[in-house]
């Protein structure tokens, strides 16, 4: 059998482009970041990518009653965001029934209650670290059982090292559900320069400061590296993890915001030709 070599890896350079995925070729199709011309037609692209985020939730069997919430900063008045209005179910939600808060939880615009729970954790992140955009929390299966053991995610896979040193682990109010307002900055003092969380006892949080696109991605993903590990430690055996080097190789290039923006893509187009409601 011939030897494996771990030999060092070499620096890709992209150039001008964002990621080694942007083709180098011209002509061909492919997915590009939007500009807008107005903070109206900026938000309104917000607002349909947020209800996008949410269908996409229910595709996944995120849902779980009333638990569960997506927010994005509104783009005009940074101090406000939108989310997805209380007891409404993700494959029901739609543009014209997303509620626009502040920090304070109030409803500015909108018919919905707003998910308490959602406000305490959603405003506190927001609010304390401004270049956070979007955030996505739910109580997920697999997530949820994950965080039950208190621990980081291992590098078990080119999935998993996306979120190598790029995710915490929050011990505080662990297992106690976030209605008081004091809950809030505990666990927003953790998104520090970093893209998720597991809450111990509790689930799974992403944040983006790049686009709601991203933190839904990443919290898809945390959600399917949960599993694996599971599903790995369920059969006794101890995985190889994949080396700090090369987890870090992965995450630069398989687990930034653009690249989870444009994961979300093929989700946006499967969605756009499936669920027009969500426009209404």
């Amino acid at each position: 059998m011939a030897a494996v070599l771990d030999q060092p890896l070499e620096k890709l350079t992209t150039g001008d482009r964002i990621s080694i995925y942007q083709p180098e070729q011209a002509g061909l199709i492919y997915p590009e970041l939007p500009t807008f011309a107005t903070h109206a037609e900026h938000r309104q692209h917000l607002k349909e990518r947020l209800v996008a985020a949410c269908r996409a939730f229910a595709l996944q069997g995120f849902d779980y009653g009333f638990a569960g919430h997506l927010t994005v900063r509104d783009p005009e008045f940074p101090d406000l965001y939108w989310t997805n209005p209380m007891c409404v179910h993700f494959s029901q939600v739609k543009v014209s029934n997303l509620i626009l808060a502040d920090h304070e939880g109030k409803v500015v615009e909108g018919q919905y209650a707003i998910n308490r729970a959602g406000f305490v954790l959603h405003a506190a992140v927001h609010e304390a670290h401004p270049d956070i955009v979007a955030m996505c929390h739910a109580h997920t299966t697999y997530g949820t059982a994950f965080a039950a053991l208190g621990k980081p995610l291992d590098p078990i896979s080119q999935d998993a090292a996306a979120f190598y040193e790029d995710h915490v682990v929050i011990k505080s109010e662990a297992g106690q559900v976030a209605v008081e307002k004091k809950a809030g900055p505990k666990v927003a003092d953790w998104f520090k320069g970093v893209k998720a969380a597991i809450h111990q006892n509790h689930g799974l949080l992403t944040a983006s400061r790049h686009s709601i696109e991203s933190a839904a991605f990443w919290f898809i993903a945390l959600e399917r590296c949960c599993q694996q590990q599971l599903m790995v430690e369920a059969t006794g055996s101890k995985p190889v993890f994949v080396s700090p080097e090369r987890s870090r190789y992965s995450r630069e290039h398989v687990g930034s915001e653009y690249i989870g923006w444009l994961h979300f893509q093929p989700i946006w187009d499967q969605l756009v030709k499936t669920q027009p409601d969500m426009f209404d």
